[in-house]
C-alpha cells in the first residue's frame, strides 16, 4: 500500500461537499482509505490519526491523503478529479447571455430580492459581518453558524432590536417560518402552537411530538443556544415572544430551551405573563419538567391518553457499571443528563450540568458519561454530526470493547439537512458492538432517541426498524430513552 498526500492552495470547498467528495474517493476500486479536506487544525488531527505525513498547509488549502494500492490511487484520483469537476460545475452555472451579475454582497442581493429574511452559513469568524449586512439591510437574520464570540451575539441582537427585525442565533440550527423549513426541521404539520427555541434539536424533539400527537406549529423562531444564558439576557426570545403573541395563526406558544440562567428565565417568565397568548415552558433544568412532559402539558393530557411510538426489544441487563450517552444533539445530551442523574448521580460530559463535571481532553472516563459531539469544540472544521456521525460512530466502536461501558444511549435526528439515510450505518455500529462486548462475555444494552415524523425524507418507521433490529429499543421520546437506559443499568441492583 501506498500514502499519497497533496496539498492544493487557495481551494476553497464547503465542509459538507467535501464529505461527500470524501466518500466518494474512499469507495473507488483499491482505495483502503482517503479524506479530502481543508487543512485546519481539527481536519489536520484527523487525517495525522488516519496515518498520514502532511507537509505545511493553512486553513485555505485543500488536503487530498489516499492510500491504497497503485491502481487503487489513480482510482482515487480519478474519482477526486470528477467530484471537484462536479462541484465547481454546479458553482459557476447562471443565467444567459445577458443577464446581470450575481450579487456580491449579502446586502446586495437582500436590496435585489427584497427579502424579508437572510440565513447566514459561513465559518464563524465571518459570520457577524454578514449578519450586520442583513441587519444594515432592515431583514431578520438567521445565523445558522456556529463559533461566533458572544460579544458579538449581543451587539448583533441589540442592533437587530434596535431596528425592529430578529436574530436568530448564533449557532441556530432550527426555524420553520411560515411552514419553511430553514437548517435543521422536519416535516411536521401545520398548526397553533408556536415555538421559541433557544435550542436545535430540543425544539425538534417538540415539534415531532407535536406531529405525533396530531398537533401542528404555526412557527419555529429560534434564538440560538445561548440566548437565554446571563451574557446574552433573552434578548431575541423576548422579541420571538411578542412576534408570536402577534400572529393570528398561533394560539400557544412554547418556550424550549438547554438549561437557563435562573434570573434571565425569570424575566422572561414576567414578560410572558403580560402576554395575550398562554406560553408554556420546555426549559430544562433540575426539578423541572422533561420536554416530553412539556409538551404533554401544551396539549392538556398531563401524561394521559398519550401514547408515544417505540419500537422495543427485550434486553437483559448491563453487565458494565456505566451509562455512556454519545448524543449529536445537545439539548437531548442536556435531558439526558438532567433525566438520568436523578437515578445515577453526576454524570460527566464535554459540556457539563455543572463546571466540575467536565471531561479531559480525551473525553474518557470510567464513570457515567454523556458526550455531545455536536458540540462547538468537536465541529470546528468539520460538519455538525447529524450530517457527518463518523466521530461518534467511531466512539461507540471504543465503547462496545470498555467494560465499565454498561448502557449506550444514542439519539438519531431525521429532517431536512440531516444526513441522507443515518440510520443504516448507526444500525451497523450498534450491531458491531453488541457483538464485540458479546465476544469479551459482556452484554451491551443499547437505547436509541429517535427524532423524526413519517413525512421526513429518511422515514421514520423505517429508521426505527433498522435500529430496532440492530438489538436497540427505540423512543420518540428522548426522556423515555433515557429512563429505558437507567433502568437497564440499574436492574441488576435490584
Amino acid at each position: 500500500m501506498a500514502d499519497q498526500v497533496e496539498i492544493r492552495s487557495g481551494a476553497y470547498y464547503d465542509s459538507v461537499s467535501l464529505m461527500q467528495v470524501s466518500r466518494t474517493v474512499a469507495a473507488a476500486p483499491g482505495v483502503e482509505a482517503a479524506q479530502v479536506a481543508m487543512a485546519t487544525e481539527l481536519n489536520l488531527d484527523v487525517i495525522r490519526a488516519m496515518g498520514f505525513e502532511i507537509p505545511a498547509a493553512g486553513p485555505n488549502d485543500l488536503v487530498v491523503a489516499i492510500r491504497g494500492d497503485d491502481e487503487g490511487v489513480a482510482a482515487g484520483r480519478a474519482a477526486l478529479d470528477d467530484a471537484l469537476a462536479g462541484l465547481r460545475s454546479a458553482a459557476t452555472q447562471a443565467g444567459g447571455f445577458g443577464d446581470a451579475p450575481a450579487p456580491r454582497t449579502l446586502g446586495g442581493a437582500i436590496r435585489r430580492s427584497g427579502a424579508n429574511l437572510a440565513l447566514v452559513s459561513v465559518p464563524g469568524r465571518h459570520a457577524t459581518t454578514e449578519a450586520l449586512d442583513a441587519i444594515d439591510g432592515g431583514v431578520s437574520v438567521m445565523i445558522f453558524s456556529d463559533n461566533v464570540p458572544v460579544e458579538d451575539e449581543v451587539r448583533l441582537k441589540e442592533l437587530a432590536a434596535s431596528r425592529g427585525v430578529l436574530v436568530m442565533g448564533p449557532d441556530c440550527g432550527t426555524a420553520v417560518v411560515g411552514g419553511v423549513a430553514l437548517g435543521f426541521a422536519n416535516v411536521v404539520r401545520p398548526g397553533s402552537v408556536g415555538v421559541v427555541a433557544a435550542s436545535g434539536t430540543g425544539a425538534q424533539q417538540v415539534m415531532c411530538l407535536l406531529d405525533a400527537a396530531g398537533v401542528g406549529v404555526s412557527h419555529v423562531l429560534g434564538v440560538g443556544g445561548r440566548d437565554l444564558s446571563a451574557a446574552v439576557g433573552g434578548r431575541s426570545t423576548k422579541q420571538a415572544l411578542a412576534a408570536l403573541a402577534d400572529d393570528s395563526a398561533t394560539e400557544r406558544i412554547l418556550v424550549v430551551s438547554k438549561p437557563p440562567a435562573a434570573e434571565v428565565l425569570s424575566a422572561i417568565e414576567s414578560y410572558a405573563a403580560g402576554l395575550a397568548k398562554p406560553v408554556h415552558w420546555a426549559t430544562l433544568g433540575a426539578g423541572r419538567p422533561d420536554l416530553t412532559a412539556a409538551v404533554e402539558s401544551v396539549i392538556g393530557t398531563q401524561g394521559e391518553g398519550v401514547e408515544w411510538p417505540r419500537w422495543e426489544v427485550e434486553q437483559p441487563p448491563a453487565s458494565g457499571s456505566s451509562l455512556r450517552g454519545l448524543f449529536g444533539g445537545g439539548t437531548l445530551a442536556d435531558e439526558a443528563m438532567l433525566v438520568a442523574g436523578e437515578a445515577l448521580g453526576d454524570i460527566r460530559s464535554n459540556t457539563p450540568l455543572r463546571p466540575e463535571l467536565a471531561l479531559g481532553p480525551d473525553l474518557r472516563d470510567a464513570g457515567h458519561v454523556v458526550i455531545d459531539f455536536g458540540d462547538d469544540s468537536l465541529t470546528q472544521g468539520r460538519p455538525h454530526p447529524m450530517i457527518d456521525p463518523s466521530l461518534r460512530l467511531e466512539r461507540i466502536a471504543v465503547e462496545a470493547s470498555d467494560p465499565t461501558c454498561g448502557v449506550l444511549l444514542l439519539d438519531l435526528v431525521l429532517g431536512h439537512a440531516a444526513h441522507p439515510d443515518p440510520a443504516p450505518d448507526l444500525a451497523e455500529a450498534i450491531r458491531s458492538a453488541r457483538a464485540t462486548a458479546e465476544a469479551g462475555g459482556r452484554t451491551l444494552p443499547v437505547a436509541v432517541s429517535i427524532t423524526g415524523t413519517e413525512g421526513d425524507p429518511q422515514g421514520l418507521s423505517r429508521s426505527a426498524l433498522l435500529l430496532r433490529d440492530a438489538g436497540a429499543s427505540v423512543f420518540l421520546s428522548n426522556a423515555a430513552a433515557t429512563r429505558c437506559a437507567v433502568s437497564l443499568l440499574t436492574s441488576k441492583e435490584s
